[in-house]
């Protein structure tokens, strides 16, 4: 990289500078032996052109093609969405480029983590039971249970700002004014939870409702049974209970079946109630309560036990990026992600969407032949299938991605892409695929945020690592996210839900590796339960499955 405090030039094949902070019209561009004023003001995370280009020009970052030019931009010319659109290279069968400059890992090879150990080999950062229904129509009787099990066995959040509403109830009851009540002074307060936990080695009853199941395309409902599958074999959680109303397309049968593929020796304990069969709901509920707590007792029979490094999966994450996200946080991960295949672990690269336009150097990755055609077509399928509904890759950038840099899908995914590191790619994976190669895989998924970082925990991520350049407060039920903010400001202005700042990469005090080890440190400390991210104290349990196919 060539990089001054105020502009930065990613890659050597690269004909756009990105500013690193606000940069007035005029200020003087100095790379090499090039100097030149800028013509237009450029804001911080945003891009402009180091030579003169024309229409139909191409636009180069990271070394690959993000767009062209759609109107004569000049040297030192802001590059924005009315004048470039998106584009990205082709991509075919290449040859395999499999070796790459693995890290020093002597410092982490001897390290552990304290993690839960289960019977298929597997280690949890974390020990969970879950309740999930089959289908929608459960969704009430299992609030009924959470409403029943959370308080009484001791795992109630902290309520917040439960005091400020009683101050307006009181300023209400007492006749004062609206225009009053919106000028008090509130202060919010936690109210601790004071109950002791009935089982201690339980870390948490989860209850993961949802909107599918029934209604949709058996596609639809079978991945679903897919993804349920994932999270009751998962190493975070202990054991579940699932409620079934019956008549609905994802049959218990068939989650059995998706248990049994992933795990062939599955031994957890597992209750799982069909509505119609046992009558009314009191009947149903009462039974549930029963032998859930059954399960608790079994459940809090596992304790924390050291496990290597190895045992970690890593979900890599980004979402409210920005035009920093590829240059700090994404590839602090992408080193992360690189010292944990090398100790044998494993790591999960999914959003496809994001991944357009580094295509051909992802494929050219994979182990072998089959699997590049694999990832080729999964990629080609999902972007057909998004211009048949009238949006394909290209459309991906939300209005904040555009707002703060990444104007256009193949600017945004070759920074997402970074996440991945430099390691081969071991397995490609189809939704609600799950991680059985250690390595660097990569898993199907949509853009959003909660759908793929859904997908990943499902897939078997028992840590997930999220980089945020505009701050985003996603969570998941059973496995820890973490927060890591591409710049300062972001991580200054939101230190409730973002636990590492990498805008030190940005601000050259820390480099890429330095960042890296930071948080590695940060990691075995969140899987051996010493540190709770942000996410997790704030109880975000984001659980959203991917919906494919169409109501019928």
């Amino acid at each position: 990289m060539d990089q001054t405090n105020k502009y930065l030039r990613i890659h050597p094949g690269d004909n756009v500078l990105v500013a690193l902070q606000d940069l007035p019209k005029g200020t003087l561009i100095e790379l090499n032996n090039d100097k030149f004023p800028l013509t237009d003001p450029v804001a911080g995370k945003h891009k402009f052109s180091m030579h003169p280009l024309n229409p139909g020009d191409n636009i180069y970052m990271y070394g690959v093609l993000v767009g062209k030019a759609d109107a004569a931009i000049p040297q030192g010319g802001a590059i924005t969405t009315k004048n470039i659109h998106h584009a990205a290279e082709e991509f075919s069968l290449g040859n395999r480029r499999l070796q790459w400059e693995q890290p020093d890992v002597s410092k982490w090879k001897d390290k552990t983590f304290m993690g839960f150990h289960r019977a298929d080999g597997s280690v949890g950062t974390g020990n969970y039971w879950i309740v999930i229904p089959l289908v929608f129509c459960e969704n009430r009787n299992v609030e009924v249970l959470k409403e029943a099990l959370i308080d009484q066995l001791g795992y109630s959040k902290t309520k917040a700002f439960q005091t400020d509403v009683e101050a307006l109830v009181k300023m209400y009851q007492n006749g004062r004014p609206e225009a009053e009540i919106l000028e008090a002074p509130l202060e919010e307060v936690f109210t601790e939870q004071a109950t002791q936990r009935v089982f201690p080695n339980v870390d948490g009853i989860k209850f993961l409702n949802h909107d599918m199941g029934c209604g949709g395309t058996r596609l639809d409902s079978d991945a679903l049974c897919g993804l349920l599958a994932g999270y009751i074999t998962h190493p975070n959680v202990a054991g579940a209970t699932v409620l079934s109303l019956g008549c609905q397309h994802a049959q218990a049968s068939i989650l059995k079946a998706e248990i049994m593929k992933r795990d062939p020796h599955f031994n957890k304990p597992l209750v799982v109630l069909e509505q119609q069969k046992e009558g009314t709901e009191q009947q149903l509920l009462k039974k549930a309560i029963k032998q859930t707590f059954a399960g608790l007792m079994q459940a809090n029979n596992s304790t924390r036990q050291p496990a290597p490094l190895s045992r970690l999966c890593i979900g890599l994450e980004c979402g409210g990026s920005d035009g920093f996200s590829g240059i700090s946080a994404n590839p602090a991960l992408g080193y992360v992600s690189d010292i944990l295949v090398a100790l044998g672990g494993s790591v999960i690269l999914s959003e496809f969407p994001e991944l357009c336009g580094v295509e051909q150097e992802l494929s050219d990755r994979c182990v072998d032949e089959a699997t590049a055609l694999r990832f080729m077509d999964l990629m080609r399928v999902y972007n057909a299938k998004a211009e048949a509904d009238g949006s394909g890759f290209y459309a991906n950038p939300s209005p904040g991605n555009i707002r703060d840099g990444l104007i256009t899908d193949a600017i945004k995914s070759a920074g997402a892409a970074k996440k991945g590191g430099t390691s081969p790619v071991t397995a490609v994976l189809d939704y609600p695929g799950r991680v059985t190669k250690p390595g660097l895989n990569l898993l199907c998924t949509p853009g959003n945020d909660v759908e793929s970082t859904t997908a990943e925990v499902g897939a078997g991520a028992n840590i997930v690592l999220f980089t945020t350049g505009l701050g985003t407060p996603t969570g998941n039920p059973i496995a820890p996210v973490v927060k890591l903010s591409t710049n300062t400001k972001t991580f200054t202005k939101m230190p409730d839900i973002i636990d590492i700042n990498c805008g030190t990469i940005i601000e050259g005090t820390e480099t890429i590796e330095q960042a890296a080890e930071r948080i590695m440190e940060y990691v075995i400390d969140v899987a051996s339960g010493r540190i709770q991210p942000k996410a997790v104290q704030l109880g975000q349990d984001d659980f959203i499955p991917w919906r494919r196919g169409v109501s019928l």
